[in-house]
């Protein structure tokens, strides 16, 4: 089959692969109709994510049709559509017992590889390195998918694929986001970051009861869409000023009531002499994260506020100003989203018409087209702001 794969920094090709098969009793195979590229799969791209190997197939952004089940399955069959979440979990052991999807401890074959990084090991992933399973991603012509009876979400028929594509991650990562920030009537949310998880956590936002949403960015394309679906205010950090001041200016001194950072370890920062030191340590090998906005946002947000962070981080933060964070009494919540348990109930918004997820596209593309996408994707240029891939 064809596939894209993962050959070094801003290297990937599609490539012929072997197809997948059935390697478990719980697999399933899908011939995979749409999928897409998402912010995180820039972090794989630039070279920041560890243990990527060459011929890594890539995406986790994935639905399609089962063409095969292993002897185990009893929830789905030939022919079913289905979306795949990202995250990979077996539903049987203590955390997703407690809904706790993304901390699954079975899913991730490669564990110890994960507790020698991080202490712990998190749920496997799709298309994510060797470290969070070497599970091959779904920007290919065909997926095997482990667990499916747990994962794979059945689509009812005549739904479009990309109205329920966006369950696979990115609509389920802005909601949880959003509903980590304990939102109450009344409140204001910034958002750091217009890209796809920053366009669904302002439209969650609001689902949630926001009466402000802040919109935070540099690219006019996403600050003028977040403006025209999420009805945010925008920011634009290039030109509007220094962030923390304009926002105790539109929030009368106090600051936000709740912080989304949905950018994670590649932020540009604002022209401060620490966003330019994470730059230059980056460059150097020194560092993989440049967490800017992390330190916006916790000099920004309200005393006794909240932030969330849905925006992947790597390694280790440098000049976190963890003494304000402290003082001000902040809560933070943050993780890899517990995508089984939004799933549905986020089905269910979207056949009632609560919410569209396809307005976020801007590119549909071949596979063939993938490894240009990327490019465009990164440097966001051609107004791109989501691209989906039709293998």
């Amino acid at each position: 089959m064809k596939a894209l794969c993962w050959h070094g920094k801003e290297d990937v090709r599609v490539d012929h692969v072997a197809d997948p098969r059935i390697e478990a009793e719980g697999d399933i195979i899908i011939r995979v109709t749409s999928a897409a590229i998402c912010g995180s799969d820039l972090h794989l791209y630039n070279g920041f994510m560890p243990t990527m190997e060459k011929g890594d197939v890539l995406g986790h952004e994935t639905m399609g049709e089962v063409v095969e089940v292993g002897k185990s399955v009893s929830k789905l069959k030939v022919g079913d559509r289905v979306v795949i979440p990202f995250t990979i979990s077996c539903g049987n052991c203590w955390f997703c017992k407690k809904d706790l999807f993304a901390a699954c401890d079975t899913s991730n074959p490669n564990a110890a590889e994960a507790r020698a990084a991080m202490g712990q090991s998190p749920a496997g992933m799709f298309g994510y390195s060797r470290m969070l399973g070497g599970f091959s991603g779904g920007q290919a012509e065909y997926l095997r998918v482990p667990f499916a009876d747990v994962g794979a979400l059945k689509v009812p028929a005549g739904i479009p694929d990309e109205q329920v594509l966006f369950l696979s991650d990115i609509f389920p990562t802005g909601y949880m986001a959003a509903e980590n920030c304990g939102i109450e009537a009344g409140d204001t949310v910034a958002v750091w970051g217009c890209g796809p998880v920053g366009q669904f956590a302002i439209q969650s936002a609001r689902m949630l009861g926001a009466e402000r949403v802040i919109a935070i960015d540099r690219v006019p394309e996403r600050l003028a869409m977040a403006a025209r679906q999420g009805g945010a205010e925008p920011l634009n950090f290039s030109e509007d000023g220094e962030v923390q001041d304009r926002l105790m200016s539109l929030t009368g001194g106090r600051g936000p009531d709740r912080c989304i950072d949905a950018v994670g370890c590649e932020a540009h920062g604002s022209g401060s002499f620490r966003a330019s030191l994470d730059s230059v340590k980056v460059q150097l090998g020194l560092g993989t994260d440049r967490p800017d906005v992390l330190r916006q946002a916790i000099m920004s947000c309200r005393k006794a506020g909240t932030i969330s962070i849905p925006g992947v981080y790597i390694g280790y933060l440098d000049k976190i100003p963890f003494g304000a964070a402290m003082n001000k009494g902040l809560t933070f919540k943050m993780g890899q989203t517990h995508m089984h348990r939004y799933m549905k109930p986020l089905l269910a918004k979207i056949e009632a018409g609560e919410i569209d997820p396809a307005f976020v596209i801007t590119h549909r593309l071949p596979l063939a087209d993938a490894p240009q996408a990327y490019k465009t994707f990164a440097d966001k240029t051609d107004g791109c702001i989501k691209v989906v891939l039709k293998p």
